[in-house]
C-alpha cells in the first residue's frame, strides 16, 4: 500500500445525508456564506470554499485525487474474467485521517487516453488550487454533483449498488466503446472511495462533461423518450436553479444535423441496444445547442480537420472513416458535440445505473393501473429501448 501524510483539517461530524460539515459558522460567517450561495446560484453552481458544508470533502477528494492519479500505472487496460468488483481495486492510499481507494485504475485511464484526455490536464483541472464548484439543478437525484472549476469534469456520488453494477460491467462498456469510438455514451474516468474510519464510507465517480465548454450554452435539455412527468416549468425558481428542461418541453422543435443525421440515429440506436443487453431502463440523453461561428463553419468539414481527428483513432482505425465514426469537431469534448449545418449540439447518454430488477416491475405494474395508455419511464428495457430511439428519429432532420 502507497502511504501518505496528510493533515485531515478540522473536526467532522457525519450527518443523516452521509455528508461533512465544518464546525457550526459564527452568524456573520453565516450570512456571508449565504450571500455567496445565493449569488453562484444565480448561474447554478456555487464555489465550494471554506465556508462551504462539503469544504472538507472535496478537499478530500482533490488530495485524493492527486494520488490516485499519481499512483495510475499505464497498462493494458484489460479486466480479469470472472473478477469481483473488489477485485478490480487498483490501490488504497491512506491519509491522516482518511483513506482513499480508486478502482480499475488501469482501465479508466485507458478511457481517458480514448478521449484525448492526458494526465497532465487530469491533474491540472482536479488538483489545482481553485476549489470545486457544486452543481445545483432541478433533478430528482439525491446525490451530490461537483465540478471541477473548469467546469469539464463532474464528480457525482454514487451508491455502493451502483458502483458495483458499473465494475461488474466495465469490460462489456470498454468493449462497446472500442466498437463504437464515437459512442454517445458518457465516458467514465474513475471511480473512487473515500473512508473516514468510524464515521464515513462514499463513493464518487468521476465523468467528462457533456456541456463542455458551456459559455455560449442556455437551454439544456433532458430526454427520455416519453411524457409522463416530463415536464419543467422554466419559470419555477426564478434564476435559483440552472434549469434542465424535459421530453415535454421539447414539443414542436427539431435536432437539425443534416448529413450527420443517419449516424446519430444510428449510434443511439447501437447504444440503446447496448443498454437493453445490460437490463438498464431510465437513461437520458442530455442535449443543448449553440449557434455556429463563422469559422467554425468554415472549418468543420477541411481536409486538414479530417486528417487530424482520424489519425487519433490509431493506426488500425485512421485508415477509413466506417460507418461507426464520424468526423469529429477540432476542439475538447469533441466526442460529445455533433455539428449540423448551423448549430453545435451537446449530446450524451447518461443514468446508466438503473436495472430493471423487481423494484422497477412493482413500479412498472403500479404506473399501469395509475397511467393507463400513458408513456412513462418505468417499462422493459426492450420498450424502453425502442420508444428512447423512435423519439430520436420522430425529431431529427
Amino acid at each position: 500500500l502507497l502511504r501518505v501524510s496528510l493533515a485531515a483539517g478540522p473536526a467532522l461530524r457525519r450527518d443523516n445525508q452521509w455528508s461533512l460539515r465544518p464546525a457550526v459558522l459564527a452568524p456573520a460567517s453565516r450570512r456571508r456564506w449565504w450571500h455567496l450561495r445565493q449569488r453562484w446560484r444565480m448561474v447554478g453552481v456555487f464555489e465550494v470554499n471554506q465556508e462551504h458544508e462539503f469544504y472538507h470533502l472535496t478537499c478530500m477528494m482533490k488530495e485524493g485525487m492527486r494520488a490516485a492519479i499519481q499512483a495510475t500505472t499505464e497498462t493494458s487496460g484489460q479486466i480479469p474474467s470472472n473478477c469481483s468488483y473488489l477485485d478490480l481495486m487498483h490501490s488504497h492510499v491512506h491519509f491522516v485521517g482518511f483513506e482513499m481507494l480508486t478502482f480499475a485504475a488501469s482501465a479508466f485511464a485507458k478511457v481517458r487516453r480514448s478521449v484525448d484526455v492526458t494526465g497532465e490536464e487530469y491533474v491540472s483541472s482536479f488538483c489545482s488550487e481553485d476549489c470545486y464548484l457544486q452543481f445545483v439543478s432541478n433533478s430528482k437525484s439525491k446525490a451530490d454533483f461537483f465540478i471541477t472549476n473548469d467546469k469539464r469534469f463532474f464528480l457525482k456520488t454514487q451508491s455502493k449498488r451502483e458502483v458495483r453494477f458499473l465494475l461488474s460491467n466495465l469490460q462489456a462498456y470498454m468493449d462497446h466503446l472500442e466498437k463504437y469510438p464515437h459512442s454517445l455514451l458518457v465516458r467514465f474516468l474513475g471511480v473512487h472511495r473515500i473512508v473516514i474510519p468510524n464515521q464515513m464510507k462514499k463513493y464518487f465517480i468521476v465523468m467528462q462533461s457533456v456541456f463542455y465548454p458551456d459559455d455560449r450554452i442556455d437551454i439544456r435539455y433532458d430526454i427520455k423518450g416519453c411524457e409522463v412527468g416530463r415536464w419543467t416549468d422554466p419559470d419555477e425558481g426564478g434564476k435559483q436553479t440552472l434549469k434542465v428542461l424535459k421530453d415535454n418541453n421539447f414539443k414542436g422543435q427539431s435536432i437539425a444535423l443534416g448529413q450527420e443525421e443517419s449516424w446519430f440515429a444510428g449510434q443511439v440506436k447501437a447504444d440503446a441496444a447496448f443498454l437493453q443487453g445490460i437490463r438498464v431502463l431510465d437513461y437520458s440523453l442530455l442535449l443543448a445547442l449553440q449557434p455556429l461561428h463563422a469559422d467554425e463553419l468554415e472549418g468543420k468539414h477541411s481536409f486538414a480537420n479530417l486528417v487530424v481527428r482520424t489519425t487519433n483513432l490509431g493506426p488500425s482505425k485512421s485508415l477509413s472513416i466506417k460507418h461507426h465514426r464520424r468526423l469529429l469537431p477540432d476542439c475538447k469534448n469533441a466526442i460529445h458535440m455533433v455539428d449540423g449545418p448551423d448549430h453545435r449540439y451537446f449530446v450524451g447518454i447518461i443514468d446508466i445505473f438503473t436495472v430493471y430488477g423487481w423494484k422497477k416491475r412493482l413500479e412498472h405494474a403500479w404506473k399501469c393501473v395509475r397511467y393507463p395508455g400513458r408513456a412513462f419511464s418505468t417499462v422493459r428495457p426492450a420498450k424502453y429501448s425502442h420508444r428512447f430511439c423512435q423519439w430520436i428519429q420522430d425529431h431529427c432532420q
